[in-house]
């Protein structure tokens, strides 16, 4: 365990461990269109801090909890009346302030909310790595697991009913996967930026990829490498370090849009 005793190397182990859970099921959410169920699901982890620190529970239950609640209830009202953009707009900030006004009344209680807001990767100790690294196991197993049924109800309902498969149900083996990386990937990149973690690496590598395998690996590279580089550019310049991640990330996708252009000229 001597080599963990390097903040620098367990930052390291804990963005590659984030970008591997969430480059699969990022590329799920570029297929189906979901960014915004995504951020919703992120705000809701804010009030799963506030409740954890209120019951003197582990913070990563109570956002896990908060998480499947949300994500279940999106998964629940969408297609039942509601637009689901006009849904997901009015739960993903109405959670966020709920979670800041609930902060607000914790007493007692010392809270870098930056930190949750924005993530604290140089902060992540061993156990946070075990929880980290567990949670991409969990992810990974269970998109490899479900992974021609997901395939198939993403890309064809019709199909997908045809073959036996219940596109709902696959629908809610996505919504337990994001709530899982929600929960681990909070002390990366923060509340704010796991939406950005999840698409951008995603929506990087679909023009190189001719298969939805080849897309996923492509994204987790991608992903790793935001992370290793932009704890590096974070070291070298002293910037807050999930934002840097995120820009090197955005930075591969204007690479990779501009690879897409010039290929079309």
């Amino acid at each position: 365990m001597m080599i963990l005793d390097s903040f620098l190397i367990r930052a390291a182990l804990a963005g590659v461990g984030v970008a591997i859970a969430a480059a699969p099921l990022g590329c799920f959410v570029v297929w189906r269109r979901m960014a915004y169920f995504g951020d919703a699901t992120a705000h809701a982890s804010i009030l799963g801090i506030a409740l954890a620190l209120s019951f003197d529970t582990s913070i990563f239950v109570g956002v896990l909890a908060m998480a499947l609640i949300m994500a279940t209830v999106v998964s629940t009202l969408s297609g039942r009346g509601y637009a689901v953009d006009t849904l997901l707009g009015v739960l993903a900030h109405s959670s966020l302030a709920f979670g800041l006004v609930a902060v607000s009344f914790l007493q007692g209680v010392r809270l870098d909310l930056m930190a949750y807001l924005f993530g604290d990767i140089l902060a992540v100790n061993a156990n946070d790595l075990m929880v980290i690294w567990g949670g991409a196991v969990l992810v990974v197993g269970l998109l490899w697991w479900r992974w021609s049924a997901l395939l198939t109800a993403t890309l064809n309902p019709d199909l997908a009913h045809a073959a036996g498969i219940d596109p709902r149900r696959e629908q809610l083996v996505l919504t337990l996967a994001l709530a899982v990386v929600v929960a681990v990937a909070i002390k990366v990149v923060g509340v704010l930026l796991i939406a950005a973690l999840l698409i951008i690496p995603a929506a990087t590598a679909r023009p190189f990829a001719a298969t939805p395998e080849r897309m996923t690996i492509i994204a987790a590279v991608t992903g790793a490498a935001s992370a290793l580089g932009g704890l590096h550019l974070a070291f070298m310049f002293d910037t807050p370090t999930g934002p840097t991640i995120v820009c090197l990330a955005a930075g591969l996708f204007a690479l990779s849009s501009l690879k897409q252009l010039l290929s079309k000229t």
